[in-house]
């Protein structure tokens, strides 16, 4: 939604300088928002835009990215590991339990 990584969006330093408010018309950053940089409390956009407009089009172009870190990501990960988890644990606890140790992995 702000056009960068979390790290510049907490920090304000994009590609490596801290310009808050200089680096872009539609990249945010948290100090740009608390009014650190040339445009005040809120942030300083390029000339038509306001913070809603900037929210918006980054939305536009990066939903898909936001939809696969919010919504497939997760789905995939949870169903991996039920996948993986029983397969691989319950034989290798039935082993150990043979063998003498009653360890659980």
């Amino acid at each position: 939604m702000f056009n960068t990584n979390i790290a510049e969006f907490v920090t304000g330093r994009v590609n490596g300088s801290y310009k808050p408010g200089a680096d872009g018309s539609t990249v945010l950053t948290l100090p740009e928002l608390f009014g650190a940089g040339p445009g005040g409390l809120g942030g300083n956009y390029g000339s038509g835009y306001t913070l809603e407009k900037v929210l918006m089009k980054n939305l536009k172009d990066n939903w898909l990215q936001i939809a696969m870190g919010v919504v497939v990501i997760p789905v995939v990960a949870k169903s991996v590991t039920k996948l993986i988890r029983k397969p691989v644990i319950l034989p290798a606890n039935r082993m150990l339990k043979s063998v003498g140790l009653d360890v659980k992995l």
